[in-house]
């Protein structure tokens, strides 16, 4: 059979079988032979470079970058100076991020409390979340680079300021395989507005220069989680197989004769996952087997909670069922707000977008650790960078990449707080932690050693974390 009526038969041919799902799950063409055991079986199984204490990653992206002034990082000095202008102490060497300027001090009007034993303090828009702060590790000297959502949101994803690099997610899959052969290792649940991350999309869950295997598969809503995964009407169970097994045969005829060439095995491995995947996909994401209870303690249901409680439920099932890694965005809930992205109004936003995440976040932490699962699924707070202590337009907050906090919980993490930003919260002081160090620090918990996690692209070895990242091994348990 020729190449060009090869192709013909094999784009006829993936209507009846499923794969069309499956085309994120493909890997990359053209690829040395020397990479030929990552793209016969990219999914397989493997050894992490030393004894993990976690299995997989929920991964709560919080898109448009919340202010942690507000939410976890308490300064008495913010309020006392509120309305005042940035002290010139302060504003040495100061980039603005955007065009607003710096505006005066602008103080919280949130109150405040001390939460369990570690005494984490927390403001009163997240009220559910601050009773689980005890399982949580609150990093509060978090930095990065750059102050755009595009270039921010790169650095925390794929350790690059311009598009090209693999995903954290992508990464581990490429280190450590599948622990379920009848799902995608790496699964991306997006809510709401925007909630790929304010136009960066696919990129930040791309599998970059790795095999096309590796980038994450995204779940849409409902019972259906991915487009033209269902066997079309009028075609058979049998002859879906038939047609699976007649591509198998082809292809394994064709790597007889030119064993070199892994293409064709690994895309004969993706029409399998999709086959298997008509049956797992929908039962992983569907929540009528969950109580009533669990379904209410998410949130699900309720206007404000729903989409987001049902993604984080979802994100439960899936790692329950193997699955490494799972990106859970938090878009706006409508167009009424702008996601996180609160450069006006702050109060309008921040209490919105509070109230769809704190119920679900809390409800995921409690439920994994009564499951067990807690203890080997990190749980991780993430977005592209905080905001600053100087107000904008009056009522909102500027972009701020100089210190704000992220946070940890489970996977053999020491919960309490780690590091400090400055009295009033703009620039990190000490326990600096970079996103480099961030993904470091996951990358070890896996089992996996950032400096010896490579790839080899256009004659370089390539790490997870480029050139940078130490673990923060004040954290580890």
């Amino acid at each position: 059979m020729s190449t060009t009526s090869r192709r013909r038969f094999l784009g006829h041919t993936l209507a009846h079988t499923g794969a069309g799902a499956a085309l994120g799950l493909l890997p990359g063409l053209g690829f040395e032979s020397a990479f030929a055991a990552e793209l016969l079986d990219p999914t397989a199984p493997r050894t992490p470079h030393f004894p993990a204490k976690a299995k997989a990653v929920i991964w709560l992206h919080m898109a448009g970058a919340p202010s942690t002034l507000d939410l976890f990082d308490h300064k008495p000095e913010l309020i006392r100076l509120n309305g005042t202008p940035l002290p010139d102490s302060f504003g040495k060497n100061l980039k603005t991020a955007t065009d607003g300027g710096v505006g005066n001090l602008l103080a919280t009007k949130r109150s405040w409390k001390q939460y369990g034993e570690t005494g984490a303090w927390v403001s009163d828009w997240l009220p559910n979340i601050a009773k689980q702060v005890d399982d949580i590790a609150f990093l509060k000297g978090s930095k990065t680079e750059g102050s755009t959502h595009v270039i921010s949101s790169l650095k925390l994803h794929t350790a690059g300021l311009v598009p090209g690099r693999p995903a954290l997610g992508a990464w581990i899959q490429y280190g450590l395989g599948s622990a379920n052969p009848d799902l995608p290792a790496f699964v991306v649940l997006p809510t709401g507005v925007g909630a790929a991350g304010g136009g960066r999309g696919q990129v930040i869950w791309s599998s970059g220069f790795l095999p096309a295997a590796y980038q994450g598969t995204a779940f849409r809503k409902g019972d259906s989680p991915i487009l033209h995964l269902a066997r079309p009407e009028g075609v058979s169970e049998a002859e879906q197989r038939n047609t699976l097994d007649l591509l198998k045969s082809l292809n394994e005829q064709h790597a007889d004769r030119y064993p070199s060439d892994t293409e064709l095995q690994a895309r004969a491995r993706s029409y399998n996952l999709a086959y298997k995947m008509q049956t797992s996909a929908p039962e992983a994401v569907d929540l009528s087997k969950e109580t009533a209870a669990t379904r209410t303690a998410y949130g699900i249901g309720e206007k404000e909670t729903d989409e987001y409680g049902t993604a984080l439920l979802r994100a439960r099932r899936l790692v329950e069922r193997g699955v490494r890694f799972v990106h859970c965005i938090s878009g706006a809930p409508d167009n009424s707000v702008d996601s996180w992205d609160a450069h006006n109004n702050i109060e309008k936003n921040h209490s919105v977008m509070c109230k769809q995440v704190d119920k679900p976040v809390a409800a995921l932490l409690a439920d994994l650790k009564a499951r067990g699962l807690l203890d080997t699924t990190l749980v991780v707070w993430a977005s592209e960078f905080g905001r600053t202590p100087y107000g904008q337009s009056g009522n909102g907050r500027d972009h701020n990449p100089w210190g704000y906090t992220s946070w940890i919980a489970g996977g053999g993490i020491k919960p309490g707080t780690y590091g400090a930003t400055d009295e009033i919260g703009l620039r990190a002081v000490s326990g600096i932690v970079d996103t480099y160090d961030l993904q470091a620090t996951i990358l070890h918990q896996l089992g996996l050693d950032h400096k010896k996690l490579t790839f080899t692209y256009q004659g370089r070895a390539e790490k997870a974390t480029t050139v940078f990242g130490d673990v923060v091994k004040d954290i580890l348990a």
